[in-house]
């Protein structure tokens, strides 16, 4: 689990992590969706889930990337 701050108001969202992608602010109300980019090349990853297992693919470098070298933030939806 991790903490990241509204983009709205800066308050923290509590218990984000990749596996659920919504999220609301209870501060100011907006609604929110988790994004996660590539630590080398910053562009956005796809979640790939199967089994109930969750990677993480980067199509610009071709490569899976593990979920803790990945750069979470949060955006308005």
């Amino acid at each position: 689990m991790m903490s990241l701050t509204c983009p709205k108001c800066g308050q923290a969202i509590e218990n984000a992590g990749i596996q659920k992608k919504n999220y609301h602010c209870d501060s100011c109300g907006s609604d929110l969706k988790i994004q996660a980019a590539c630590d080398k090349c910053g562009e956005t990853l796809e979640l790939l889930q199967a089994c109930g297992a969750a990677n993480l693919w980067c199509n610009n470098c071709n490569e899976l990337k593990s979920k803790s070298s990945a750069i979470y933030s949060l955006h308005q939806s």
